[in-house]
């Protein structure tokens, strides 16, 4: 099996890479935009890849001739994809009709990553089935994406996901556990949000859940997060809680004193019946997930 992946260079792609090579079975390749940033090498081809340019995609993709395309490349940042309008749709929803056109043509089945902001949040835990409603322009794109697949000849997959968090190599941005740690660390007085509610995911069990999807070449649409639905506030102080780090400079506030750029759903979170059931899906608690954090912390 010949699995590509795009996006190899942010977190997800890295884990995603990292998992695929320990099977002998698949030939992987990586591509992203730019140079590999990861210091590991062997076992897989890394290729330069922009996914807004149509013709890089059909070249790469032609060339390639993958079984799998996983698409892991987008534009998270919900505020400045409200700012940057027609650079979120060029990496959240062109491209993923540049990848579903290439892998049509060649009968690739294309795996495509979505999220829970293409629901407003006023009725969290959703399932597959819920009727999306997008409050911020950054979940609009991503329901534009999975429109895109939904009115497609191409054999394809959707895994939504929430929060995805993890150590990796050279990351361009962040995620809330390292984040929050490294403030706790410091002892910094934090301000946080205790009316917004989510699933926390870990980037190997997302990882993990794409392979499963690749190897029972299952189609349609599944709910990929970690077990645990909390608040905001409820995930720092369970990583301050983890690491013996002291609580009381934590302060509750709630998501209007913010002025965000762009609207979050209240709540959020998954039902993952589906995924279990279909793929077998078996996702850590956020306990079990900060432990796994915390040894790939101590071996870097």
């Amino acid at each position: 099996m010949k699995i590509l992946i795009t996006g190899s260079n942010g977190l997800l792609g890295q884990k995603l890479l990292h998992r695929l090579i320990e099977d002998d079975n698949i030939e992987v390749i990586a591509t992203s935009k730019g140079e590999n940033r990861l210091s590991r090498s062997q076992k897989y081809t890394y290729l330069s890849l922009d996914v807004t340019s149509e013709n890089e995609v059909k070249k790469i993709i032609s060339d390639q001739s993958p079984d799998i395309v996983i698409n892991t490349a987008a534009m998270t940042n919900v505020d400045l994809c409200e700012e940057e309008k027609e650079s979120c749709d060029r990496i959240n929803v062109d491209a993923v009709s540049f990848l579903a056109n290439s892998c049509a043509s060649i009968n690739a089945h294309l795996i495509h990553i979505s999220t829970d902001f293409i629901f407003d949040g006023l009725d969290g835990p959703y399932g597959e089935d819920d009727t999306p409603n997008p409050i911020s322009y950054y979940g609009l794109s991503k329901l534009k994406s999975e429109k895109i697949l939904y009115n497609h000849n191409v054999d394809w997959t959707i895994l939504r996901t929430i929060i995805v968090f993890g150590v990796g190599e050279n990351l361009s941005k962040g995620n809330i556990v390292l984040w929050a740690k490294g403030a706790l660390e410091k002892e910094e007085k934090l301000n946080i949000i205790d009316d917004q509610f989510r699933a926390p995911t870990l980037a190997e069990d997302l990882a993990e859940a794409c392979l499963l999807v690749a190897r029972k070449k299952a189609h349609g649409i599944f709910h990929i997060s970690g077990k645990d639905i909390m608040s905001i506030y409820e995930m720092v102080e369970n990583i301050a809680n983890y690491y013996g780090y002291n609580v009381n400079k934590l302060n509750r506030i709630s998501t209007s004193t913010l002025n965000q750029k762009a609207a979050r759903p209240p709540k959020t979170g998954f039902i993952l019946d589906k995924a279990k059931k279909i793929l077998g899906y078996k996702p850590h608690s956020f306990k079990e997930a900060l432990s796994i954090v915390d040894k790939q912390l101590k071996n870097s």
